[in-house]
């Protein structure tokens, strides 16, 4: 990461002007540069540079001078070289200014390289460097694994992603793949991924002093989803590469775990599957047993995820977890809900609802409570099986798919994220393509928590 600078010598500035302060800002400038600025309202993305210098080499748009990512674009729409900031608007905060500015900095390189190299920021004072480091690299890391394709990040792929994330930290991987899934009892990921070319896999990774507080994160590590036999239709299917866009998420929440050395002993886990159609596919109407033992008649094909994620939260429940939090791009009645940018989340536990609704609003990391309906909950009851794979109705399909996955979570703290990972059109310091959705705010929690 070499986008977020301590210091530099030759640094040019860059002055935050808000909607309101537009009007006088133009009119103090020397005639000769009022036609630079003539369109400019100070509206988040927008910027104007001026040749000669001045009181500033360039002006950014603030809006309404709160929210941080009205500096998403800087990096791009300002010339390529060092800059820093005349100040920030009163109650912007400065970690969350440089990190606007890291994340509107990612381009997504594996395949074309980018027309020009983003701007570089030396961070404003009171600026966590480290943590605004870690955390932007985070983010750099799951829209990688987002953006690349099934081809390159199939569950091969993903699992080379894996290691490599904990080489980098020094952290103990298991994998257990193919048939000996079946051995050592994860029979509804075995079930689900047998139909690929790429066996099925349980990725797990383990880190920290095992004195610490044992943190347990699972994420759904779909890396395609057709659908199965119960065959997505073609515009459905087109974004499906980021159907591990969980398991992307919950190793960003490892990596800025890992690399600011939270206190915890962290356990991460990744079902890493393709859902295929093959001979061997699994079908609706098919009973599967699940790792703790219930059984699960398939409903539909295409409701696999939960499917991944019940064995995988069982295995996480087993050593007895502090804390147990789940991602996943799991349904679309969460998009209908909430839309692209504001995350549900399910839990029972007060307090980390609480918790984690107060670490979005601190991070501009929007998130939203939902419930966990006890009144759905049968809808889930199985008539040949003790469960059902999908409700009969599809409404409250988000509410119904939570409900299912508390079924695999025994008496553990846990919360469930039904996140999409995707940003569906640009906006300042969010670029199209992959996201980091919610894990921002669940950072704050953690590090609330247990830092000290």
């Amino acid at each position: 990461m070499d986008v977020l600078l301590k210091s530099s010598t030759s640094a040019r500035r860059a002055r935050l002007v808000t909607s309101d302060q537009a009007e006088a800002a133009i009119a103090d400038l020397p005639a000769e540069q009022r036609w630079l600025a003539a369109d400019f309202k100070g509206k988040p993305g927008q910027s104007v540079r001026f040749p000669d210098g001045g009181e500033a080499d360039a002006w950014l748009g603030a809006g309404a001078g709160q929210d941080p990512f009205a500096l998403g674009n800087a990096s791009t729409t300002l010339p390529e070289g060092d800059w820093q900031l005349d100040g920030l608007p009163e109650g912007m905060d400065p970690s969350l200014a440089a990190l606007a500015w890291a994340m509107g900095a990612y381009q997504f390189k594996r395949y074309k390289e980018p027309s020009r190299k983003p701007a570089r920021l030396v961070v404003p004072d009171g600026c966590d460097f480290d943590t605004t480091t870690a955390i932007a690299e985070a983010a750099w890391l799951v829209r990688d694994l987002v953006n690349t394709p099934a081809d390159a990040m199939g569950p091969i792929g993903l699992e080379a992603a894996f290691r490599a994330l904990a080489g980098r930290f020094d952290a103990d991987v298991r994998v257990t793949e193919g048939d000996d899934l079946l051995t050592q009892n994860y029979p509804m990921i075995h079930a689900v991924g047998r139909a690929s070319a790429e066996a099925p896999r349980l990725l797990e990774l383990e880190w920290g002093d095992p004195s610490h507080p044992r943190i347990a994160l699972v994420g759904k590590g779909v890396c395609f989803d057709s659908g199965g036999l119960d065959l997505k239709a073609a515009p459905f299917m087109r974004l499906m590469k980021k159907d591990m866009g969980g398991a992307a998420n919950a190793m960003g929440l490892a990596s800025m775990i890992m690399a600011t050395k939270l206190p915890v002993r962290l356990h991460l886990l990744v079902p890493a599957i393709e859902n295929a159609v093959s001979s061997n596919a699994f079908r609706p109407g098919d009973v599967l047993t699940a790792r703790n033992g219930l059984t699960v008649e398939i409903d539909n094909t295409d409701a696999e995820g939960r499917l991944v994620l019940g064995d995988a939260l069982v295995r996480a429940t087993e050593d007895n977890p502090e804390l147990l939090l789940d991602f996943a791009t799991l349904t679309g009645a969460a998009r209908v809900a909430l839309g692209p940018e504001v995350m549900p989340f399910y839990t029972d536990d007060e307090a980390l609802a609480a918790g984690i609704a107060e670490g979005g609003a601190a991070v501009s990391d929007p998130v939203w409570r939902m419930p966990l309906w006890d009144g759905y909950d049968s809808e889930m009851d199985g008539e040949f099986s003790d469960l059902v794979n999908g409700a009969p109705t599809p409404m409250a399909g988000s509410i119904t798919a939570a409900l299912f996955l508390r079924r695999f979570v025994g008496e553990s703290v846990w919360a469930h994220f039904d996140i999409f990972a995707w940003n569906p059109k640009p906006k300042p310091g969010r670029p199209k393509g992959g996201e980091i959705q919610a894990v921002r705010a669940v950072y704050f929690l953690l590090k609330t928590r247990f830092q000290n």
